[in-house]
């Protein structure tokens, strides 16, 4: 079987990839370059090194593609114009449905592709003709939230040869092939990106707009620097500490006020910053609508959260509500809420809008 390889430049995709080579697969290795600027926080110029020099090393031939205006159209416009709008993207899961499952996906078909395979710690289970997305093994680095958004063709398509092995086994298995990214530290910070100073690389493509800090009783505490650089519930960068009249305790992002540019603080009080629940749309059912109208099931909010048990209504086809058992700490608008039955299989996921609080 013909499996064409994401391969990174990292150490996921190098033991993939030879995973792939050691069970007879015929293996490609495709790297992709999503995002072209000559500094030092894109690494795709050494990236391609350490792909080069792991695909000779197994043995596999490889090349490289450009999606940079791919993702610029379909992942980083969304990223700014939910920044825009106050909320907090996650554009590594647009990422994987757009692009490592799009163009990259149309691109290992042309190259005669039977299956894609990637680094991600995640599993592909088919069952009564559908594709189930489910937990890997390794539920320390379980990359399925991520995955949320993938269809059932895309599904269909892909290998994750890392669905049973952890982290530390990858990494042996690097070690003993003498991989020159056996060591390589995982990659952090916006996906294709990298890791740089957030607040700003925002800047050179929003214009900040600086507005009050405000109390809950409507006092004004201070100054912000513009409401996309905040996140709710953050602690850090607010430079209200010293405050007169304070209680001593951490200041903490309780809500952002879009119509006034207010940002909206609290101080020492957390459960202000606890909800009930949340509504979320642009749901994508894995590996289908349920038919019950209200299920329990599980929920992540944030990726590495622990499962937390929620109660689901369907509103529509893409839109639900979803009640919590115990209260969530600082549900954050636009990130994804991503649902699980028991064993771990993931139903889906969709954008948060808002969050609420009962009477």
């Amino acid at each position: 079987m013909r499996v064409v390889v994401g391969i990174s430049g990292g150490v996921d995709s190098s033991v993939a990839a030879y995973l792939l080579k050691q069970q007879g697969h015929d293996v490609i290795g495709l790297f992709m370059i999503n995002w072209e600027e000559k500094d030092s926080a894109c690494t795709a110029e050494e990236d391609f090194e350490d792909v080069k020099r792991v695909c000779n090393k197994i043995g596999i031939p490889y090349y490289s593609v450009n999606y940079a205006k791919e993702y610029y159209d379909r992942v980083f416009k969304y990223f700014l114009s939910e920044y825009k709008a106050g909320k907090t993207p996650n554009p590594d899961v647009l990422c994987n449905r757009e692009i490592k499952f799009g163009p990259f996906l149309d691109k290992a078909m042309a190259l005669g592709a039977d299956m894609i395979a990637t680094g991600h710690y995640a599993k592909v289970i088919e069952k009564d003709g559908k594709y189930l997305l489910a937990k890997a093994s390794d539920l320390n680095k379980d990359q399925s939230y991520f995955l949320n958004q993938l269809n059932q063709y895309q599904l269909s398509k892909v290998i994750f040869p890392l669905s049973d092995i952890s982290k530390p086994e990858v990494r042996k298995i690097a070690k003993q092939l003498d991989l020159s990214t056996a060591e390589k530290k995982d990659s952090t910070g916006i996906c294709f990106i990298g890791e740089r100073n957030f607040k700003k690389f925002l800047q050179e493509f929003l214009p900040a707009q600086p507005g009050n800090i405000i109390d809950i009783h409507g006092n004004i505490v201070g100054k912000h620097e513009g409401l996309m650089y905040y996140t709710l519930g953050q602690r850090r960068g607010l430079n209200i500490g010293g405050l007169k009249g304070g209680n001593g305790e951490r200041w903490f992002v309780l809500d952002k006020d879009l119509e006034h540019n207010n940002l909206i603080v609290s101080q020492g009080e957390d459960k202000l910053l606890f909800s009930d629940g949340l509504y979320a749309d642009n749901m994508n059912w894995i590996p289908c609508l349920p038919k019950e109208k209200e299920f329990n099931c599980l929920a992540k909010f944030r990726y590495r959260q622990p499962d937390q048990e929620v109660k689901v209504s369907i509103l529509s086809n893409k839109s639900i509500k979803v009640d919590f058992i115990q209260p969530q700490r600082a549900i954050t608008p636009g990130q994804f809420v991503v649902l699980y039955d028991k064993n771990g299989m993931c139903l889906g996921g969709g954008t948060i809008t808002e969050r609420f609080k009962k009477e």
